[in-house]
């Protein structure tokens, strides 16, 4: 693998076209899966030269943890359907990598078996109907030691998957199950709810039962992301589930600008959603995210070879964005400033 478009053209021959297309899919007619990475290409790159970066540090820290660079794991399901190293083995490859990993309420191995392996974990969750649960999992994921807790948002009902529906893919296969939906270590998992009815109020909730910081995922407008900051949010990530809720929404890159000027640098923003080459991840940070987070690209290199690789997927970033930073002119991440991004013809 020598590109990330390469860790998916290999992973796409050798999964079951189900279980492909469960990762690769988006919702109906897939426009917001398109418009994520096309997106993208409409945003054009102005460097600066001569600017003395012979030595760069691509460091961040974000809620108080130390990234070797501004790229996270971003939470997806089933990673065990991808290779048996599961969980574990993207785990593992993170940890190596000096990043976060976001882990899935919808894991294939148990919250506390993926700590173990000693990466800086944070735990994605929807908020089920049934609160006494949720709190629940909560303490759960607090004594495991993750140290965020990432809400999705965006979730209210589930999107329609038309791949999914035609290969009738609804249940995992035998031997696999959202292993943190258990009661306990042994007990049979329950089914991961959505509930409509969540409002606002949820996060005054969530931050009367846990101290651990409050990420909001799935915001996209801007107003929403002003009632994050209002209700006490530590963070916000921006995104539209990876194209996979409502299809037509707005593609990621273009939500956050608006959304990083609504917060006015009061809390850290996140972007996931359409990031395949270092570029992307300049393009993001220089439009205010305080850090981007991959998903599909991560799922491919687990396919192709296990914890190798995904280290091989995170690695192929932070070179290709090391890359981009030089020819940009920076030095340091602070350094990509909103300048630095055109979108449409120069006016000059």
């Amino acid at each position: 693998m020598i590109s990330l478009a390469d860790a998916e053209r290999a992973a796409a021959t050798l999964l079951e076209p189900a279980h492909y297309d469960f990762f690769a899919g988006g919702a109906d007619d897939e426009r917001t899966l398109r418009s994520n990475v096309d997106a993208f290409d409409r945003h054009r790159l102005l460097p600066r030269v001569l600017r003395g970066v012979g030595k760069r540090d691509l460091g961040v820290e974000v809620l108080g943890q130390p990234l070797s660079m501004p790229v996270m794991v971003a939470p997806t399901a089933f990673h065990r359907l991808a290779h048996p190293d599961g969980e574990v083995g993207t785990a593992r490859a993170a940890a190596a990598s000096g990043t976060v990993m976001i882990l899935s309420m919808a894991a294939t191995q148990p919250v506390e078996q993926v700590a173990a392996t000693g990466v800086r974990l944070w735990f994605q969750m929807y908020v089920q109907p049934d609160r006494a649960f949720t709190e629940r999992l909560v303490r759960r994921v607090e004594a495991a030691g993750c140290a965020a807790l990432v809400v999705s948002v965006d979730s209210p009902v589930f999107g329609r998957r038309l791949r999914d529906l035609r290969h009738d893919f609804g249940d995992l296969p035998a031997g696999l199950a959202c292993e943190n939906m258990r009661e306990s270590g042994t007990g049979p998992p329950r089914a991961v709810a959505f509930d409509a009815a969540l409002d606002w109020s949820v996060v005054g909730w969530l931050r009367g039962i846990t101290t651990l910081p409050i990420v909001l995922k799935g915001i996209l407008h801007p107003d929403d992301a002003r009632l994050a900051v209002g209700h006490g949010a530590d963070a916000v990530i921006v995104s539209n589930h990876g194209g996979r809720q409502l299809d037509g929404a707005v593609a990621s890159i273009d939500a956050l600008p608006a959304v990083v000027e609504a917060v006015g640098g009061r809390l850290p923003v996140l972007l996931d959603g359409g990031v395949r080459r270092g570029t992307d991840v300049v393009t993001a940070l220089a439009l205010g995210a305080a850090a981007v987070a991959v998903g599909r690209p991560v799922l491919w290199g687990l396919t192709v070879a296990g914890e190798h690789g995904v280290r091989q997927v995170l690695e192929l970033l932070r070179d290709d964005l090391d890359r981009a930073m030089v020819l940009c002119g920076a030095d340091r991440v602070a350094a990509l400033t909103r300048d630095v991004v055109h979108v449409g013809r120069c006016s000059w």
